[in-house]
């Protein structure tokens, strides 16, 4: 099954939960009007104190009431745009919510109100040293890594190309994912070298995959990747042989160990998520096996447009929407006719308390603004050094 949420972005692009098939709203409890704002601009004026609280606590109420009944119909539109999906339905305007979140506009909280509770400190996010650890533990294996940046660079380019991509998606998506510079083994939040840097994700390499997208991927395609080591391997002799027959092993270990659980996004992500999950992910920093996960993510998302119809070349950009949010919700994107593009707020593919961490996409609030800031950041990064010579790989 293809992932049904998104990581977290380098840049503060798409930084969210999507919403998924499991959440429901009740829709015969929501009517919403147009209005933008859940509460009338508030100026301040001097006021008796409890008239100052009693002001902030009824404008905030609102303002919750007004968000809880947009976020609920959003669901609510959702879950009936996935049934339309599947059923080959054709989307219309008015399938999608087309009013912005609501925006709290009244008194600001009073000074002298007890301060929320601090939030608990952010959970461990595993780093190469954990996937490095788990894949020796587990898999008696450590990834070959390559001696030169551009080692590494010529094979993604080559698996990439033989694989029917082109060098346009893949040189861009690297940019928007990796920074334009970005190195095999960058981690999501580790990209530069500051005092206070940490991973805010499992997302690494060229393509930022997840851990849990290199568990699925060893699930679902990892007969691929053996025929590709086989090839490869094929009339070698010496030391080299014996060390792909070795990943030839590891790797028919690893699809054995991905199996053990329904072929399901949220079962891979637990799988994922245990000390010997951890360990298939280091396959992304190997020479040989990274290349072939980072463009079967990209490939898997071709295939999935083309058995759904939509045959052109899908733009860098749109792809780039399918690799982020899921092959479903960005195909809905892909397919999006361009008028109404211009209409559709992005919030309609976010949970609330994503949407409200993500100033790039609160910024571009629509489906069409988002898809040209993705552009834009592409336009910007594919000139940086990295992504050059990613173009010339190819």
């Amino acid at each position: 099954m293809r992932p049904r949420s998104i990581r977290d972005r380098r840049g503060g692009l798409l930084v969210a939960l999507l919403l998924s098939s499991s959440e429901v709203g009740a829709a015969e409890m929501i009517t919403l009007g147009q209005e933008q704002t859940s509460a009338a601009p508030f100026v301040a004026q001097a006021m008796p104190e409890d008239q100052r609280l009693d002001e902030y606590i009824r404008a905030r109420q609102k303002f919750d009431d007004d968000s809880g009944r947009y976020w609920a119909l959003i669901v609510e539109k959702r879950r009936n745009r996935m049934a339309k999906r599947r059923n080959n339905e054709v989307m219309r305007i008015d399938d999608y919510v087309l009013a912005q979140p609501p925006v709290y506009t009244g008194p600001p909280r009073p000074a002298d109100l007890p301060q929320i509770p601090q939030r608990a400190p952010p959970e461990y996010v595993p780093v190469i040293a954990d996937f490095l650890k788990s894949a020796a533990q587990y898999f008696n294996f450590a990834p070959e890594r390559p001696l030169h940046e551009i080692d590494y660079k010529r094979e993604y380019a080559r698996v990439a190309a033989s694989a029917g991509l082109t060098k346009e998606q893949v040189v861009r998506i690297y940019g928007f994912e990796s920074g334009g510079n970005g190195t095999y083994d960058v981690q999501a939040g580790l990209e530069y070298p500051t005092p206070h840097a940490r991973a805010i994700n499992t997302a690494l390499g060229y393509n930022q995959l997840l851990n849990t997208n290199s568990v699925e991927l060893m699930a679902e395609d990892g007969e691929q990747f053996v025929q590709a080591l086989e090839r490869k391997a094929r009339g070698l002799t010496g030391s080299y042989r014996r060390i792909l027959e070795n990943k030839i092993r590891v790797v028919k270990a690893m699809i054995q160990f991905c199996r053990t659980v329904p072929d399901q996004w949220s079962e891979h992500d637990k799988l994922a998520n245990t000390s010997q999950g951890l360990g298939v992910h280091a396959m992304i920093l190997d020479v040989d096996v990274g290349p072939l996960l980072q463009a079967q993510k990209l490939v898997n998302s071709v295939v999935f447009a083309r058995n759904r119809g939509y045959h052109g070349i899908l733009t860098a950009a749109e792809l780039e929407m399918m690799n982020l949010t899921g092959d479903g919700n960005g195909l809905e994107i892909v397919m999006m006719p361009q008028a109404m593009r211009g209409q559709v707020p992005t919030a309609n593919f976010f949970q609330q308390s994503g949407y409200g961490r993500n100033p790039v996409a609160i910024r571009n609030n629509v489906v069409a603004k988002l898809i040209a800031a993705t552009d834009a950041k592409m336009d910007k990064e594919d000139k940086l050094q990295g992504a050059r010579d990613l173009a010339g790989a190819f």
